[in-house]
């Protein structure tokens, strides 16, 4: 094959991927928009009513203001032609752009996500190669291994949050149990980047823990399936070290259904996230999801399912891509997708 060959292909493989991300977003805001005007219940009268004011010709001025007069046809053709213009709307309640609005909580979220994505890849992986190599070598390491990750599984995300809590928070009284940051503090330089730390620990852990787990899994099933190939036989036939064939032969081929799922993960995270932001406070858009849904305020949900969802798709993206890295006979099968 070549270079030529093999960059059309890739452009190919990518530009198709790409498609679908878009035709996605497309069906997930429709169906998004429509499940929420669908849904019982009033947004109008829901604000009307926070404020203590419950006169109809003031609920019926702010239908007005936010739209829901129309026909239900005519407000979804203009929010997407809005989005076309980038624009995702204004959020009544919040009297600011859903984009600001969502911009001020996304560093918090993607901060909290690439930790824990992070945490769960390099410690899962580590402990799946520990793993596999002890049972290559009939060692107790692995059956340690496996009953951690038997725990971890059986474990719910929302009660090991509280258990974190009272551990390290109350009873330790060694790390901060909620919050980004320190009221007040003033802090700045490294003494800021160690205090936001300190307030991530907890957060990352809880989000992480179950997805290390599987990377743990993961990559012990596939190194012991790549041990027992060929190609490993000879390669230590031909006096390569045992960890030259540990890492160049048996993990980098083991590679692939670890970095699939690195993809998917994300979008577990993101929903995830969620709980473990309320739980902790955290300022991030899963908990100004939270917000919103109580207040039922339309554009600020769509705003959010939007962001969750690209971030969602564009994690599957960037895992098909490595994957395509890893193996580019891939791309064959991007050509008959």
């Amino acid at each position: 094959m070549t270079m030529g060959t093999s960059l059309a292909q890739g452009l190919l493989f990518f530009a198709l991927r790409l498609g679908r991300v878009v035709l996605v977003v497309l069906a997930v805001l429709i169906g998004t928009f429509l499940l929420l005007r669908l849904a019982p219940g009033d947004p109008a009268l829901t604000m009307a009513s926070a404020a203590g004011l419950d006169d109809p010709a003031y609920v019926q001025q702010l239908r007005r203001e936010m739209g829901l007069d129309r026909p239900l046809g005519v407000q979804l053709l203009d929010y997407l032609g809005a989005l076309t213009h980038g624009d995702l709307g204004y959020s009544h309640r919040n009297q600011a752009q859903v984009w600001s609005l969502i911009a001020e909580r996304l560093p918090a979220t993607l901060l909290l996500l690439l930790a824990a994505l992070f945490l769960s890849i390099t410690v899962g992986v580590s402990l799946g190669v520990l793993a596999a190599w002890s049972r290559q070598h009939g060692g107790w390491l692995d059956r340690v291994i496996g009953a951690v990750v038997l725990l971890l599984f059986a474990t719910p995300t929302f009660w090991l949050a509280l258990l974190l809590v009272i551990l390290f928070s109350l009873t330790l009284g060694v790390l901060p149990a909620f919050g980004m940051e320190t009221v007040g503090s003033g802090f700045s330089g490294w003494q800021y980047a160690l205090d936001v730390g300190q307030h991530l620990l907890l957060p990352c852990l809880s989000l992480s823990f179950v997805f290390l787990a599987v990377y743990v899994q993961l990559t012990r099933s596939a190194m012991i399936e790549v041990f027992d190939q060929e190609f490993v036989r000879t390669a230590r036939a031909k006096g390569a070290s045992e960890s030259r064939v540990l890492i160049r032969h048996v993990l980098r081929n083991a590679l692939l259904p670890v970095t699939t799922y690195a993809g998917l993960q994300l979008g577990q995270l993101a929903s995830a996230s969620l709980l473990v932001e309320v739980v902790y406070a955290w300022p991030g858009i899963g908990r100004l999801l939270y917000e919103s849904l109580e207040a039922r305020d339309y554009p600020l949900l769509l705003g959010v399912f939007l962001v969750i969802s690209l971030l969602v798709l564009l994690g599957n993206l960037l895992g098909e891509l490595l994957c395509y890295l890893l193996d580019p006979r891939l791309a064959a099968g991007g050509e008959r997708a």
